[in-house]
């Protein structure tokens, strides 16, 4: 019944693309469409960001100076992070002191602080970060580099996933709280979340830039396991018909999940 839901959705917005991955935690269920489709993985990366940093066991409060300027993959040229297209003014009030690592991992999540992303990457390397991924069973996952790298963009040098793979991540994440709670607190919830009964506890985390809208979350119905629910979405013109396509298909999933389950 919720495959051919899903698949409903997917066929009203043939001129675009959408990739699921669904698994209920509670009932072991899965339908997944599309769910290989590599696409660029925007700021969803910063979840095999986040992750990586909790099993690599980093010293999450060694300080770390904030500096805006960094080593682009493509040739090694200096680049910086324009404040205009970040969603978090913060860390660029922190410039030139120094604060703890933890800190720039909530900033990452909470307000995708691309700048604080790039600022963590110095302390991890972008493979030893995919092979985390790989041993955790994410197959296809490639996170090359940090955010606004434009020549590395222009060279096509870019972090990719698939739905799937982000399922996994979301699955492996399931069993910490700490990381949860930090997924739980992300302030951008007009994907997932907005779709479902107002108080539900959404762990998750979005990526957008153009044409590319994403939502990778673990959704906490009362009194049951989590499920995990990733929506991928290419070729919409705007990040508000990405979104709604988006909320489309969590609202379908929490019918099909929780409201027939009752």
């Amino acid at each position: 019944m919720l495959e051919q839901m899903l698949k409903i959705i997917l066929a009203a917005h043939a001129a675009q693309t959408i990739a699921i991955s669904f698994h209920d935690l509670q009932t072991g269920q899965r339908v997944e469409l599309a769910a290989g489709e590599r696409m660029h993985a925007a700021s969803t990366m910063k979840l095999a960001v986040l992750l990586a940093a909790h099993r690599l066991e980093l010293d999450l409060d060694q300080p770390v100076r904030v500096e805006n300027k960094f080593k682009s993959l493509a040739d090694g040229s200096d680049f910086s992070v324009d404040p205009k297209d970040d969603g978090d003014p913060w860390p660029y009030t922190q410039l030139g002191r120094e604060v703890p690592l933890r800190v720039l991992l909530e900033r990452m999540i909470i307000r995708s602080s691309n700048l604080a992303t790039n600022l963590v990457l110095q302390r991890l390397d972008a493979a030893r970060i995919t092979q985390v991924c790989r041993e955790l069973g994410a197959r296809d996952i490639e996170v090359l580099r940090g955010v606004e790298d434009g020549k590395a963009f222009a060279k096509g040098l870019n972090n990719t996933t698939t739905a799937h793979d982000l399922a996994v991540l979301l699955e492996a994440s399931a069993a910490q709280p700490e990381i949860v709670e930090l997924l739980a607190r992300q302030e951008f919830n007009e994907g997932i979340p907005a779709a479902l009964p107002k108080g539900t506890r959404v762990a998750h985390k979005t990526g957008d830039i153009d044409r590319i809208y994403h939502d990778a979350a673990l959704v906490y119905p009362p009194g049951r396991k989590p499920y995990v629910l990733v929506v991928m979405t290419r070729g919409f013109a705007t990040l508000e018909q990405g979104a709604a396509a988006v909320r489309e298909v969590s609202r379908a999933v929490w019918q099909s999940a929780v409201e027939k389950q009752r």
